[in-house]
């Protein structure tokens, strides 16, 4: 087993070459004609109109989050240098980066201030699980905390004002996130000791506030997308300056009437009197270390899915996005799968032992596919309705259909003959698992949580499309699994109930205490 994996991922290559010399572009900022931005955890340098970019760091850890000093003489940026996110410094023109925080944890530069100090965000000053903005003074190193409890991020206008995003990122990539941690925006003006809202008449997303010529230039998804909307300093005038649909708009910054962005891998370069949008032409002169083949040591950690025959003669392996067979015992091993720009998943013996079922991202969403186990013939699409990620298809023993659930929490079943699909349950609180055929495939018996949040054993009648719960809401219950004969199912269930703890009514009123509390079933 140890060779065959060994040869599995010798026979792989560790990463594609990248086409040409383009890279993955982030965190772009903006100084009259000169964008810094980061790609392969390094800072780079390039001209505002595209073209050959030039490294100006190289250390192992990632820089991140630069942004050009007012006068263009320095960078400022976070970075993992001696362990923690901490914020230094760089001349524009390279040299030796010069560590300016020492928080300890999480530190990422947002910009500066008119004055010339280092504006960032810090979770050290804070007394709630917030970020707060603070600034350093590079002459003295003294830090001054802007007095904004809930401020992860912020520029200054002209007048001295503070436009900021109240609350950090959530932390999830929803889309379209309408919840009690969406960011918005709000201005904090000079002597005043409230900070006034200007995004409240929207709950979704408003975020990355920047000052240009008397008005507030940001990102919100109020289209749908995240774009570059602008309105006035107090919050009216709403315009919208870019429409792109699907991928979001991230990480702008604006300087002298330009804002540069991150949009999936590229940098875009916004021009606010003429309204043109163009994407940079931006290549790198690396030598793409990362991408050169390298031995792997424990090939084994790449697997991401394992399976067996129904005669115990080969398994099915799934790695990185593509497909083997192997002999149990002496024989060769098959790469199935040579389509190197398609990922495969969950790949599993078809009871034939012929063929393999899988997921396959070829069309953009997940759809069943099946294999020939030899890797000679020709894939057979199974589905064409993918509209949301699905998990693994479990096969009936007699192979016409199989069954699998989805990221809707929706349950179905597939009937391989008739290619078609069945929605046979719906869950309100979690998804579907430890799904078991009964040896007819008459029966089918999955897991599901009950209102009350156990997992519940449920029973389905492929003739009827009956469901039946089988066991209680009052104990968790899980793993069925039939009997040869299919007339029993034995099943882990939680329910003996047995203290450890003799009383709970002593002079310490311990609390009683379950062990072994799952036992086997039938």
């Amino acid at each position: 087993m140890k060779r065959l994996l060994l040869f599995l991922f010798l026979i792989i290559p560790v990463s594609l070459s990248a086409a040409g010399n383009l890279g993955y572009y982030r965190f772009p900022a903006i100084h009259d004609d000169m964008i810094v931005f980061t790609a392969e955890g390094d800072l780079w340098v390039v001209g505002a109109e595209g073209g050959m970019a030039r490294r100006l760091t190289t250390h192992h850890g990632q820089e991140t989050y630069a942004e050009i000093s007012p006068d263009g003489s320095l960078i400022a940026f976070s970075a993992q240098y001696e362990g923690p996110t901490e914020v230094y410094t760089i001349p524009v023109d390279g040299g030796l980066p010069v560590r300016r925080t020492f928080e300890g944890g999480t530190a990422l530069v947002t910009g500066w201030t008119p004055d010339g100090n280092i504006l960032y965000s810090t979770y050290k000053y804070s007394t709630l699980p917030n970020m707060q903005l603070a600034s350093i003074d590079l002459e003295t190193g003294k830090i001054e905390l802007v007095p904004l409890a809930q401020a992860s991020e912020g520029s200054y206008g002209s007048d001295g004002a503070l436009y900021f995003t109240r609350l950090p990122f959530q932390g999830s990539q929803t889309k379209r996130y309408t919840g009690g941690t969406a960011q918005n925006l709000w201005k904090f003006g000079p002597g005043k000791n409230e900070a006034l809202p200007l995004t409240a008449d929207y709950t979704g997303t408003s975020k990355a506030a920047m000052w240009w010529n008397g008005r507030v230039y940001f990102v919100t998804d109020r289209d749908g997308t995240m774009n570059i909307w602008s309105m006035d300093e107090s919050g009216g005038g709403l315009q919208q300056h870019t429409n792109h649909s699907g991928w979001d708009i991230n990480h702008p910054s604006l300087d002298n009437g330009r804002i540069v962005y991150q949009r999936v891998a590229d940098l875009f370069l916004y021009d606010i009197e003429k309204g043109e949008d163009n994407k940079l032409d931006i290549t790198l002169a690396s030598d793409f270390d990362q991408t050169r083949e390298r031995w792997v040591k424990k090939p084994a950690s790449y697997m991401t899915s394992l399976g067996i025959s129904d005669d115990a003669s080969r398994i099915v392996m799934t790695a990185r996005g593509l497909v083997f067979t192997a002999p149990v015992k002496k024989g060769r091993l098959v790469q199935v799968t040579r389509k190197n720009s398609v990922r495969y998943r969950n790949a599993s013996f078809m009871p034939d032992g012929k063929s393999i079922l899988a997921l396959s991202d070829e069309s953009g969403e997940l759809e069943f596919v099946k294999l020939d186990t030899g890797g000679s013939g020709e894939e057979e699409a199974l589905t064409s309705d993918g509209k949301v990620f699905r998990y693994e298809g479990v096969p009936s023993p007699d192979g016409k259909f199989f069954v699998y659930d989805d990221k809707d929490y929706e349950l179905w079943i597939y009937d391989v003959e008739k290619k078609k699909n069945k929605r046979i349950a719906k869950s309100e609180y979690y998804g579907f698992y430890h799904f078991a055929w009964s040896p007819d495939s008459r029966w089918l018996a999955y897991v599901v949580a009950a209102e009350n949040l156990h997992s519940r054993i449920m029973l389905y009648n492929l003739e009827t499309g009956k469901i039946t719960a089988m066991t209680t809401d009052r104990v968790d219950s899980e793993s069925p699994a039939w009997s040869p004969d299919g007339k029993w199912i034995y099943f882990l269930s939680d329910r003996n109930f047995r203290s450890l703890v003799r009383s709970p009514w002593g002079p310490r009123q311990p609390e009683p205490f379950f062990d072994k509390t799952t036992k086997i079933y039938m």
